[in-house]
């Protein structure tokens, strides 16, 4: 099942960072490195909004149906209303920015960068106050997880509690051996995935309550012929909306599977795309999957074909409901 590749009448134009789809609908946010923002209706397919920020675009995020963010390699965070097509600059950062994530608990917009630094903003009060926090180093991914954030640094994610983000109250060393590339709440918030540099993921648990919440990690891209490891990253990772234990890899060999968290098992691999696995985002129901497929400028040897977004339809694929755990 090859999925549907989204047609733009004004094709992306450079590497896509990030994908996201709105929180209750098909509308699904693109940024990339062609400085463009867009809001695609999945639904209709129609470009809802195009819009340049002057700088090549690191990541997105939703806050709401009409309002989303955006962080530029300007180092610059972005707020954007889609019903008056408005944009307005929120805050900015010291160093290249790297990822950016929105509290629904909270309210807060936070972002990270390469000055070692987290920034969140208070939307609840005017022009959204700011809170910058030094952590010491080189933030690779944040989640948020309920009223935690993760934050992924080397090999360990530190948790905050976002209504006090002085101290970490858990850093924890996770059991993969290189550098974290992209960490993921589950979707009921008992733990959390990483996925690191070498093509490894990482399950943990931020307060294990039984022998079943034990830590673990395997390889989630398939070894080369030559049966030797690579260090392939695991770019992006996405839990299904409702079955609390699927979730899938992207990676930057070409490769989206999906797995099943309790079983420990791979549900479905994807028909290899041409290009890496840059983002991947389930919509709010969990029937779409929408799959990312981008040069991500990590490897030299990296072939710079257009980039493409391909939208999988969930009930094409036959996996055993049974096998699968729902939210509780």
């Amino acid at each position: 099942m090859d999925g549907i590749c989204l047609k733009f009448e004004n094709p992306i134009r450079d590497a896509i960072s990030k994908i996201r789809f709105a929180p209750q609908s098909n509308n699904l946010l693109i940024s990339s490195w062609d400085s463009m923002l867009r809001l695609y209706d999945v639904e209709s397919s129609i470009m809802r909004l195009e819009t340049t920020s002057g700088a090549a675009l690191i990541g997105c995020c939703f806050q709401n149906e009409s309002t989303a963010f955006s962080i530029g390699a300007d180092y610059f965070l972005r707020r954007y209303n889609f019903d008056i097509g408005s944009c307005n600059t929120l805050g900015h950062h010291d160093d290249l920015a790297t990822c950016i994530e929105y509290s629904e608990e909270t309210c807060q917009v936070i972002s990270a960068s390469l000055d070692k630094k987290i920034c969140s903003w208070d939307l609840r009060k005017e022009n959204g106050v700011g809170y910058t926090k030094y952590v010491g180093g080189e933030v690779e991914s944040l989640s948020t997880c309920g009223f935690y954030l993760l934050v992924a640094i080397g090999t360990s994610v530190s948790i905050y509690d976002l209504r006090n983000l002085d101290e970490p109250v858990q850093t924890k060393e996770t059991s993969v051996d290189y550098r974290i590339k992209s960490v993921r709440s589950f979707t009921n918030h008992r733990g959390y995935a990483v996925g690191s540099i070498d093509g490894r993921a990482a399950l943990e648990f931020i307060n294990p309550s039984d022998a079943s919440e034990k830590s673990y990690h395997f390889r989630c891209n398939p070894k080369s012929k030559d049966g030797k490891d690579h260090l392939i990253a695991v770019n992006d990772i996405v839990f299904h909306p409702s079955r609390y234990s699927a979730f899938v890899t992207g990676d930057n060999d070409g490769y989206a599977i999906m797995w099943d968290a309790q079983s420990k098992k791979r549900l479905y691999q994807f028909p290899r795309y041409t290009s890496s696995v840059a983002s991947i985002s389930y919509n709010c129901g969990g029937e779409l999957l929408a799959v990312a497929s981008s040069y991500t400028c990590q490897e030299a040897n990296e072939i710079e074909v257009p980039p493409h977004i391909f939208i999988h339809r969930m009930d094409e694929i036959n996996i055993s409901s049974s096998s699968i755990q729902r939210s509780k």
